[in-house]
C-alpha cells in the first residue's frame, strides 16, 4: 500500500482518502460561515482496519484548523476521534461541546 492521498473535494463537500489511486473513504461535511459540520465518515470495507479513518480525520481537522473554522462533529466517528485526541478539542467551540458530549 502506498501513502494515502487525501483531498478536499469542495464541490462534493467531502474530504476523500485514496489508496493506490482508488477511493478508500470520505468524510462528508457542510460549510456555513465560520463553521464546518462533519456529517458522515465512511471507509470502504476493503480498507477497514488499516487506520485510514484516523488518518482522514486528522488530515481533515488539520485542514479545518488552518482555515480557522469551528467544527461541529455531528458525525459519530469524527466526534469519537476528537474525544480520543484531546489536542483537537480546541476546534470545537466550548459552547457546543456539551451537545456532542465533549
Amino acid at each position: 500500500m502506498t501513502e494515502p492521498m487525501i483531498l478536499d473535494v469542495a464541490e462534493w463537500s467531502r474530504f476523500e482518502i485514496h489508496v493506490d489511486g482508488k477511493l478508500a473513504g470520505f468524510a462528508q461535511y457542510k460549510v456555513e460561515p465560520g463553521v464546518i459540520t462533519f456529517i458522515h465518515t465512511e471507509i470502504d470495507a476493503a480498507y477497514e482496519g488499516q487506520g485510514l479513518g484516523g488518518t482522514l480525520a486528522r488530515h481533515a481537522l488539520d485542514a479545518v484548523r488552518k482555515r480557522g473554522l469551528a467544527v461541529h462533529p455531528q458525525c459519530p466517528f469524527i466526534r469519537a476521534w476528537i474525544a480520543k485526541h484531546p489536542d483537537y478539542l480546541d476546534v470545537v467551540p466550548v459552547e457546543v461541546r456539551p451537545l456532542y458530549d465533549l
